[in-house]
């Protein structure tokens, strides 16, 4: 990481922001060479990340010709509005994470329903959604990524803002807001 003073050190943030960020995002090498970056649900169980899919379709073809992967996910915090006399003041303060590591299809039933249950505790908290129909299960892949290396970097601002900004996350409001 070329600016050491934005990487996240505490391996607790990390692990929060891969405990409620929603969305991920996939990064395979697509068949024709070209990287290709996909939107999804995921939940990091155990030091692993898992996520469902169609037993068909680009990811696994990807996947299967080439289990590198990269995955990052990411908390946009707030936005800082520029002003007219200072435009270049408008920044996006955020915090993020990037892993690289192998993908594998998930064959061990009790492997494959710790990832449901991961799931569904990260996206329906409140419960009620088992057990899991066997004509579900048996449309549904199973994705774990076994991590290899892990990143995380950060932008809370500096001085006063970046203050307000520690207080904003510590007080678990919606994000993200505008700053003026």
């Amino acid at each position: 990481m070329r600016r050491l003073n934005k990487k996240i050190t505490d391996p607790a943030v990390i692990a929060e922001l891969l405990a409620t960020c929603h969305v991920g995002r996939l990064g395979t090498v697509g068949q024709d060479g070209w990287p290709m970056v996909k939107p999804l649900n995921f939940a990091c169980d155990g030091g692993r990340i898992y996520f469902h899919c169609a037993r068909e379709g680009e990811k696994l073809d990807d996947i299967r010709r080439d289990p590198r992967v990269c995955f990052e996910a990411d908390l946009p915090i707030a936005y800082v509005k520029g002003s007219r006399e200072n435009p270049c003041r408008a920044e996006y303060l955020y915090r993020s994470v990037i892993v690289r590591g192998r993908a594998s299809v998930v064959e061990d039933p009790r492997e494959r329903l710790q990832a449901l249950d991961a799931l569904m505790a990260k996206y329906q908290p409140e419960g009620g959604y088992g057990p899991y129909p066997e004509e579900k299960l048996e449309l549904t892949c199973i994705v774990r990524i076994d991590i290899e290396q892990l990143s995380g970097k950060e932008d809370l601002g500096k001085g006063e803002l970046r203050e307000k900004v520690v207080a904003l996350l510590a007080g678990k409001v919606p994000l993200p807001v505008i700053i003026d």
